[in-house]
């Protein structure tokens, strides 16, 4: 086909060595563009900076010892025994290292890199900068009457400091982490058409495989010996199979998305609300294949659904026993959790004990420690964390 003939038509340009395919090439590869990671992004700034060839050392060996964060916590004292530096050389590059951006890289921690962001900003003479290098403790544990009461202050001016001080970057390391965001595409979809709903596989992926003729017709006209016969057959025999392995691949997948319709169909009418416990060994059973089947099917798939795209992991979730003895996937219950939090009062937040016993009002008996873990795993701040003064 014309993909094979182009692809053909390249290689032999660069065997011959054309430089028009080989500039082609370097243009493709050039292109890839990468994540300038932080040592990156700081050595491209120490070259643009007038200094000692000693202080270039002890910057870059700075840089080298920086955490994820951006924090340098370990003493120059240290650090000069460990790479048998000059200690004036590293005292001038650790200032040279905190002039650069992001402002507060190299701090000592996170309370020297708040004062230094606050201080670029000339916020001196603020509040915000006064519970930061006084009463950092307090902040951590954001105790906001006895910072009231240390700093003669209103509470809403409490308030209106932490918001302040919520502007800043604690980590500015951090945003030169490795993404680890990827575009993914649905595997297959599920959507309603009329009052059915109907499953449609994405093929747009899956290549498009079929024998080449040539080797049928090598083995009918006869001009090979029996060896050659059997190496050619055994070829297009492996041929055949990886054929119907990708089709059996795609009916696997439409056969257990047709059992999660079936078996969450109150989830794709309602949302994550409505999920209910499903495990991977029911399905296996159902469609007349081992777990094992289902669980590498599955693997790194998507499933799209009126209510976003999600892993096909997603809907195999033990749960619980709810109200009138329904059963209450795990998802449920931190969704029920989260909404719990939601409608609190903010200035008499629930502590996990509390949230037990709600749940145990509605028949979903839990252990502190476990609500303890889905709050977490929702992201949401402890109670000393979540109270409004």
């Amino acid at each position: 086909d014309l993909r094979e003939h182009y692809e053909r038509e390249y290689e032999g340009e660069a065997q011959l060595g054309n430089s028009e395919a080989e500039e082609k090439r370097k243009f493709f590869f050039d292109s890839l563009v990468a994540e300038t990671s932080l040592q990156e992004h700081l050595i491209d700034q120490l070259k643009m900076v007038d200094a000692t060839g000693g202080q270039e050392k002890a910057c870059e060996y700075l840089i080298g010892s920086l955490d994820e964060n951006g924090f340098l916590s370990t003493a120059l004292s240290e650090i000069g025994l460990l790479s048998g530096l000059p200690l004036r050389d590293l005292q001038d590059g650790l200032k040279i290292l905190q002039s650069f951006e992001p402002i507060g890289i190299a701090s000592v921690d996170l309370q020297d890199c708040l004062l230094k962001q606050m201080e670029a900003r000339k916020w001196e003479a603020s509040l915000a900068y006064r519970i930061v290098a006084e009463q950092f403790p307090l902040l951590v544990r954001r105790r906001v009457p006895e910072l009231s009461r240390k700093l003669s202050q209103p509470t809403h001016a409490i308030h209106d400091a932490l918001k302040q001080i919520a502007e800043l970057d604690p980590s500015p390391g951090k945003r030169f982490s490795e993404d680890s965001n990827q575009a993914v595409a649905a595997d297959a979809e599920v959507e309603k058409v009329g009052k059915e709903w109907v499953i449609h596989l994405n093929n747009d992926y899956i290549p498009r495989l079929r024998l080449n003729k040539t080797y049928k017709e090598l083995i009918t006209k006869g001009t090979l010996s029996s060896k050659e016969k059997e190496y050619v057959r055994n070829q297009m025999r492996a041929g055949k199979f990886l054929i119907n392995s990708i089709e059996q691949r795609q009916n696997t997948i439409e056969r257990i998305t047709k059992k999660i319709l079936e078996k969450q169909a109150d989830f794709f009418q309602h949302g994550t609300s409505k999920l209910h416990p499903m495990t991977m060994a029911e399905v296996a059973e159902e469609i007349d294949v081992h777990e094992t089947t289902v669980s590498r099917a599955t693997a790194n798939k998507y499933l799209r659904t009126p209510h976003g795209l999600f892993p096909f992991k997603f809907f195999f979730t033990p749960g619980y026993s709810g109200k009138h003895g329904d059963a209450v996937s795990n998802t449920s219950v931190k969704e029920i959790i989260g909404s719990i939090i939601e409608q609190e009062d903010s200035k008499k937040p629930l502590s996990d004990r509390a949230i037990v016993d709600i749940l145990a009002g509605r028949d979903i008996k839990l252990a502190r420690r476990t609500v303890a873990k889905y709050r977490e795993e929702l992201g949401i701040a402890p109670t000393n964390l979540r109270r409004q003064y």
